[in-house]
């Protein structure tokens, strides 16, 4: 791996210019999220280096159509897709299960923003749910795929907004207090960071 200049990366970086030079062969990679917007140039990047991707998603039928763009670009396979909704448990349970072998990234990219006030099916705060809880039961239920990897990385994608609230432990899901979408994004996206300093230092 050639040596990297991390802080020549900014906030006008593209995917493309991060993984310039990495050969990423042999390793593989599931992006959730990566129907739409930064998890499509994120997939595209891994792929595009040799990488073995998975698009986990909502709508398959749109990500399969942003497999075959992948394919089309990079000149490589197609990524593999997959259904997953970050808000259902069953349905992370079902993705972990299904994964075979070892996982060397896991970018947890997918995410609502600023949606109106909904909750899941076990009454929990969707954007909370999405963002923060469906992620962290994914990297759990995939927790021995990235322990067979050497050297695995999870990637939790945040966003500026967490600096507008904390985890706020006594009312994640705003039972007490009057919602507001942009605190409870902003919860999420704190949780998303603690996730990942937890992650790092483990």
């Amino acid at each position: 791996m050639p040596d990297r200049d991390l802080a020549a990366f900014g906030a006008h970086t593209t995917a493309a210019e991060v993984v310039a030079g990495l050969d990423l062969r042999g390793r593989t990679a599931v992006v959730t999220g990566a129907a739409s917007g930064i998890g499509v140039e994120t997939a595209r990047a891994l792929a595009g280096a040799g990488a073995t991707v998975t698009l986990a998603v909502r709508d398959v039928g749109a990500g399969q159509r942003v497999a075959a763009d992948i394919a089309r670009t990079t000149g490589r396979t197609a990524p593999d897709v997959a259904e997953l909704h970050l808000d259902r448990p069953a349905s992370v349970e079902a993705f972990a299960a299904s994964w075979s072998g070892p996982l060397d990234v896991l970018v947890a990219n997918a995410g609502v923003m600023d949606s109106p006030e909904s909750y899941t099916s076990a009454g929990w705060e969707t954007q909370f749910a999405t963002n923060h809880l469906g992620h962290f039961a994914l990297a759990l239920g995939l927790h021995e795929a990235l322990a067979a990897a050497s050297g695995a990385r999870i990637v939790s994608l945040s966003s500026s907004g967490h600096g507008s609230s904390p985890v706020v432990f006594e009312d994640l899901f705003f039972r007490r207090r009057p919602y507001e979408p942009g605190l409870a994004y902003a919860q999420s996206k704190t949780a998303n960071v603690l996730f990942a300093v937890e992650v790092g230092r483990r």
